[in-house]
């Protein structure tokens, strides 16, 4: 029986001794997904294809902003990227129920090579316009759509089950690394190379994993199996969608995750410029690359604090609670003019933020049928990937009317308020299942 919603037919998610959901046994080996040796190599190779997303971002933004010093176009590479998560995950996360893993993320990491080898060619050839930026710009985050949906499901045909949620933790602590360290990798490409060679070194940073795709026997059927699954258009994805809401844990870790993308998402590193300008106690250059270090550091904590000391347990509770003090962070990260209360709660957030985004997609991923998984590894694409464009209006629309600290002080503060009600929801959720069952 799941301990998360107490439904009989449930199985992968367990029940620590106090009677709490947790995903994974309070016996679990630490970093045990680090003892398949071909997790190992994949979570390297995400890492360094996560940098490269980042590379590719900080040298065709510099770029496009000295091409043109288009505001308009800036607001638009923050849509580019995301709008394909919104309305495509459903049908990649369907297409990664009826295909070999292996090829999808060939095909997204060709696809993110063969833009940035466009880049390189306009750069050097002197023929950027916005029209073809714009193409660029949505085909980039196409092919993380792509790749997305595939990427997350293949960590359970190398690990197995039991361990899912390990390899979940290590691969967004993998993905974080490739956060923190792309914005840096990529200035230096930018500083030392120029852009055009840098861009096309840029390319290098996708082989790994790429490679690694055509030398491996998983394809993330392997323990399974794969049975033929019907086609899913846009109407099949709300009738999945549909589907997936008569589960009501599984609903609410889905729209818990959308929750903290459509209010703060995106808008940190946007808002952070502004910020960084009005810190007191050192520069807005160092104070701007001080803050986005620390935003990092909080995901890569996170993920070791998650797998490696066993403080923040994989529970739907801490899903829930470190949600809220994600909210809380940002509010007084916002009014505060301070370097090292910024920094501080930068990397209290990036923790929080990591743990429930990390949770919400095991237990995601746990309880969906197994004939539907990709399909609802690809609704929640769509609310934790998707809905970061609402940040866009939350923060950033609004912040043209209020001040971006404000604005996002507000957008934090209904983050809070939601993910308390969905804690009111799940509590009564839970209880009434529990009373449910009998023995319980």
């Amino acid at each position: 029986m799941c301990a998360a919603c107490g439904v009989t037919t449930h199985v992968p998610v367990l029940e620590n001794e106090d009677g709490e959901p947790v995903v994974s046994s309070s016996g679990q080996a630490k970093f045990a997904a680090l003892r398949n040796p071909t997790c190992r190599i994949y979570l390297v190779g995400g890492m360094l294809a996560m940098m490269a997303d980042n590379i590719e971002h900080v040298i065709t933004y510099w770029v496009l902003w000295q091409a043109f010093h288009s505001t308009a176009l800036t607001g638009f590479e923050v849509i580019s990227h995301w709008l394909p998560y919104l309305v495509l995950s459903p049908y990649f996360g369907a297409l990664a129920d009826r295909r070999d893993f292996r090829r999808l993320i060939q095909a997204g990491q060709l696809l993110f090579m063969a833009v940035s080898a466009a880049w390189g060619v306009l750069f050097l050839t002197g023929s950027l316009h916005v029209w073809n930026a714009c193409i660029l710009l949505i085909l980039h985050g196409t092919a993380g759509c792509v790749w997305s949906p595939a990427e997350q499901l293949m960590l359970e045909d190398f690990v197995g089950t039991p361990e899912l949620p390990s390899a979940v933790r290590l691969n967004s602590t993998a993905r974080s690394l490739g956060i923190l360290f792309g914005p840096v990798v990529g200035s230096a490409l930018l500083l030392g190379l120029g852009p055009v060679k840098g861009i096309f070194a840029n390319i290098l940073f996708y082989l790994p994993l790429t490679v690694l795709m055509t030398r491996t026997e998983y394809t993330g059927h392997l323990r399974h199996g794969l049975t033929p699954k019907p086609r899913v258009g846009l109407i099949g994805a709300a009738r999945v969608f549909r589907e997936v809401s008569r589960d009501r844990v599984l609903i609410s870790m889905i729209v818990l995750a959308g929750l903290g993308s459509f209010f703060i998402g995106a808008s940190m590193q946007t808002v952070m410029p502004s910020i960084s300008a009005s810190i007191h106690g050192m520069s807005a250059g160092t104070a701007y690359g001080v803050l986005l270090f620390a935003n990092g550091l909080g995901g890569v904590l996170g993920g070791l604090i998650l797998e490696g000391t066993g403080w923040l347990r994989s529970t739907v509770r801490t899903a829930v609670w470190t949600t809220a003090v994600y909210g809380l962070s940002t509010v007084l990260f916002a009014w505060t003019h301070t370097w090292l209360l910024a920094a501080l709660l930068l990397v209290i957030g990036g923790i929080c933020n990591l743990a429930a985004m990390s949770i919400t997609q095991t237990i995601a991923q746990l309880l969906a049928p197994r004939a539907q998984r990709g399909q609802v590894v690809g609704v929640y694409g769509v609310f934790a990937n998707g809905l970061r464009m609402g940040s866009g209006v939350t923060v950033g629309f609004l912040g043209g009317l209020v001040g971006l600290r404000v604005s996002l002080g507000l957008s934090s503060l209904a983050l809070v308020a939601c993910t308390v009600a969905v804690a009111a929801y799940l509590a009564v959720v839970i209880r009434r299942q529990a009373a449910a069952v009998p023995g319980r």
